[in-house]
């Protein structure tokens, strides 16, 4: 089951995309959890036929799990993560369209409307009105997508919720073990049991693409083999959200570059991801495949001038491997190899290979974020009280007061503050064995998991506050008849002289809300992005 604000922000989304009965069946699932068809029907309070509908509609779109329990045999699950992506659908498109052109675009908005489709399904939806030349330039998009991965075959396995799949896989091999295991055989079993999920994973990617029938005219060569793959028309497909995601990850990591250097170490940073994006499958990298500084130079434009961005000795110009090698040291902190060092850097040199360090920048971002929203609520000593935590681990209250030279009256309370808001923690130790608090060490630290996960929470939060206000905005009595007057069809197409001045002075302010409302709700979500997706929780991350 998902907390309060998770419920409310999926109950939204699924609200604003499928209307209020569907909404209502989700919202059952996220506030009781996974349960059979009569269940959801009995607390949903609608029809059996409504409710059935209903799960029709969010198992085509990705939103519902099926799970087999012992109990109660078939219950659904609500796929949370599945539910907030639908957020980004916008940035999917045109992140499409910058890398593939209007064509791949297109399929991708009608496959994130319809949840998956067939082949054929796609190109006669599409090439309705060309049917000749169309056909053949969609054909040609969509076997692009399914090629480099960014759609994915729709299976059986794709709609059972890995977490199931991974207690099954870990009880047939803990069944494999006699007598109690052991924390290393216990250890090997989880792994096991992903390695196999994995595995299954990449079995399915290969489902999409079949041999294409061999031309019998007996000539053969490299080229045609490699053109004997086609798209499979009988398999249906959905969008390869991760794939995408990899773009925001990388452009990300560009402008972090950007920030902390200039544009030309982003450019930099950007070559050296463009050299290794095709083998980028999964968020979880810790790190990109190594690449070499020839391969990255062959990334860079010809307009690019990376001479720019450094103060060189003399007046001649160093050709593009040496400024290469300079921008990668600096990026790499060759100049610190200290923990300090390795910590700021964002890309990591051994020999001549190149790797952008995703996890160390990732956890640079985190905790960027975790500072903001302290500075934000607890002004510039709350960022500094976190900090000093942050890089000498637990200190009581008046270690911190001497060391942040902060007076202690100040202190006490900024500390309770910041504890409500669950940014620090507090460790009790006691002195002696009866627990007695006046006989107690209390030592303040960060807790990273506890403070992502609560601005995550707020986060949330937030985001749903910006969908009603836009839904508020829309159903003012003083908008809500000039934007059904728009809709219609005379007015639309001569809004000049059909519509009244103040009718769009009125749309012109609601536009400009909306806009707002949009590039916050852009902002917010890539802080969500960062805490949620950007790169996987170390242990060690403090």
């Amino acid at each position: 089951m998902a907390d309060e604000d998770t419920t409310r922000l999926c109950e939204q989304i699924i609200r604003s995309h499928f209307g209020p009965l569907t909404a209502k069946v989700a919202s059952v699932l996220l506030c009781r959890g996974r349960m059979p068809l009569p269940h959801i029907i009995r607390f949903s309070g609608l029809k059996p036929r409504t409710v059935r509908a209903a799960i029709l509609v969010l198992v085509q779109h990705n939103v519902l799990w099926h799970a087999q329990s012992d109990d109660e045999g078939e219950v659904l699950e609500f796929n949370i993560d599945e539910c907030l992506t639908r957020l980004r659908f916008g940035r999917y498109v045109w992140q499409t369209e910058q890398l593939f052109g209007k064509a791949a675009a297109e399929i991708v908005q009608l496959i994130l409307d319809h949840g998956k489709l067939r082949p054929p399904d796609i190109i006669s939806r599409l090439a309705i009105y060309d049917p000749v030349k169309a056909r053949a330039k969609y054909s040609q998009a969509l076997h692009k997508l399914v090629d480099d991965h960014y759609l994915r075959p729709s299976t059986v396995l794709s709609h059972l919720s890995p977490r199931d799949k991974r207690i099954r896989y870990e009880a047939e091999e803990k069944a494999k073990i006699s007598g109690f295991p052991t924390a290393k055989e216990l250890k090997q079993m989880k792994e096991t049991a992903e390695i196999r999920i994995k595995r299954e994973e990449e079995e399915a990617e290969q489902i999409g693409m079949k041999r294409k029938a061999k031309d019998q005219s007996g000539r053969s060569s490299k080229r045609k083999a490699v053109e004997e793959d086609e798209v499979d028309d009988e398999v249906y497909f959905r969008i390869n959200s991760e794939k995408l995601n990899i773009h925001i990850r990388n452009k990300l990591v560009e402008t972090a570059a950007t920030e902390r250097f200039n544009e030309c170490a982003g450019l930099v940073v950007r070559a050296t991801l463009k050299a290794t994006e095709a083998k980028q499958r999964r968020l979880t990298d810790i790190r990109t495949d190594p690449t070499s500084i020839a391969n990255i130079a062959m990334q860079l434009s010809d307009d690019d001038d990376l001479s720019a961005g450094l103060v060189l000795p003399s007046s001649k110009k160093p050709n593009t491997i040496t400024l290469l090698k300079d921008y990668l040291g600096i990026l790499a902190s060759a100049d610190n190899p200290t923990p300090a060092g390795r910590a700021a850097s964002f890309v990591s040199l051994s020999g001549s290979k190149v790797q952008v360090e995703f996890e160390i920048v990732g956890r640079r971002l985190r905790r960027r974020v975790l500072e903001a929203v302290t500075r934000e609520r607890h002004g510039d000593d709350g960022v500094r009280v976190v900090r000093l935590l942050l890089d000498t681990g637990k200190m009581d209250e008046k270690q911190i007061s001497k060391i942040g030279m902060m007076a202690n009256k100040d202190v006490r309370p900024l500390l309770s503050a910041m504890s409500a808001n669950s940014i620090i923690s507090l460790q009790e130790v006691p002195k002696s064995a009866d627990r007695n608090p006046t006989r107690m060490f209390y030592l303040w630290y960060v807790d990273l998991q506890k403070a992502y996960a609560t601005i995550l929470d707020n986060l949330y939060k937030t985001l749903y506050n910006i969908s009603m206000r836009r839904q508020a905005e829309e159903e003012d009595p003083a908008v809500k008849p000039v934007l059904e007057k728009r809709q219609r069809s005379d007015v639309s197409q001569d809004e000049e002289r059909l519509l009244t001045r103040n009718e769009r002075e009125t749309i012109a302010q609601w536009e400009k809300k909306r806009e707002k409302l949009t590039v916050l709700e852009m902002r917010v979500e890539e802080a969500v992005f960062i805490l949620r997706d950007l790169a996987p929780l170390g242990s060690n991350e403090e």
